[in-house]
């Protein structure tokens, strides 16, 4: 049976401190306790960092409104506190790309472990820098103007990614943004939207040099879209300029980031004409763009539920991607 890499670290170094301890020669118990440090400069860092520290633009206070687990698979709802973790990849791995991650959860949750956590750890396994957004969900119980909550903390998580590339070790200009389902949707506004004023921001660009939407929401077009999704963010009676305005299909211009596409074709929650409408708006205005279809996997896999089947392949594909687009 193959031991996971990680536990296979931690039952080494477990052994290395018990060895530490049971040492009595202080020189030997000094060279022991070097080895120890050096087996752990290998290792990825991780810290977390507050978004809106001076305060979130538009906020309304709320004292009932508090975060919670949506469910058992690692998903927070009620988010008032939108935050970022920063997970930088080994020294030695390191390759200056970086990629903000935004999960999945219908505009109604963020499912942080499974489209979140795991996933930056594949990137920094690619030596690749993965920043996790814990985003907030659209309210109008905490926002002014719930249509552009996320999107301030999207755009506000790439502005903080380029202001600390230097100390993160993240060249300026290959910092991309990957998002599943309605993720996928913050996502793709983040690259069709970057420049819209959504509040008062330094002169530092939102846009995101690359895109990578895995069986995102793109459309808000009814029969096509998610419809949780798009009443979540724009309501259930919305005025037609703002399905328009959040269909990211009809948003796409010549400078819209380079894009990588997942989707399934038995997709039931979000159409894989998602995709497909991004795709064609990408190629019409001569943006560089791949897609990859795959005949089954439903939705909401992440990394991919089975090595035997296809679309569990989409991590290599993208790594490909990444290292023809020399990101790697």
């Amino acid at each position: 049976m193959n031991e996971p890499s990680e536990y296979r670290k931690f039952r080494i170094a477990s052994g290395l401190i018990k060895t530490i301890i049971a040492m009595k020669n202080t020189i030997t118990f000094l060279f022991a306790l070097i080895l120890l440090s050096v087996f752990f400069q290998g290792k990825a860092q991780t810290k977390k960092m507050e978004l809106w520290p001076k305060g979130i633009p538009g906020e309304i206070k709320s004292e009932n409104y508090k975060e919670e687990n949506a469910n058992n698979r690692g998903c927070i709802s009620k988010i008032t506190n939108p935050e970022i973790s920063i997970f930088l990849p080994a020294k030695e791995k390191a390759n200056g790309t970086a990629v903000l991650i935004c999960p999945g959860g219908g505009y109604s949750g963020v499912c942080i472990e499974h489209e979140g956590f795991e996933v930056a750890k594949w990137l920094n396994e690619q030596g690749i820098a993965a920043i996790v957004l814990k985003y907030r969900l659209p309210s109008d119980k905490i926002m002014q103007d719930k249509t552009i909550g996320p999107l301030q903390d999207a755009q506000e998580a790439m502005r903080i990614i380029r202001r600390n590339a230097d100390a993160w070790g993240i060249k300026k200009d290959k910092i991309g943004v990957m998002g599943f389902s309605a993720g996928g949707h913050l996502a793709s506004t983040l690259s069709t939207h970057y420049k819209e004023k959504v509040y008062s921001s330094d002169d530092i660009s939102a846009r995101p040099d690359f895109s990578i939407l895995i069986y995102p929401v793109i459309t808000f077009a009814k029969g096509l879209t998610h419809m949780g999704s798009r009443n979540n963010l724009i309501g259930e009676n919305p005025a037609d300029e703002q399905v328009k305005r959040f269909s990211n299909e009809l948003q796409i211009t010549p400078e819209t980031p380079a894009t990588f596409l997942v989707h399934s074709s038995d997709d039931k929650v979000v159409p894989v004409q998602n995709s497909l409408k991004y795709y064609e708006g990408l190629i019409k205005n001569g943006v560089s763009a791949e897609a990859h279809i795959y005949e089954k996997g439903g939705h909401g896999y992440g990394l991919g539920r089975n090595p035997q089947s296809s679309e569990s392949g989409w991590p290599q594909a993208c790594r490909t991607w990444l290292k023809a687009k020399g990101l790697l």
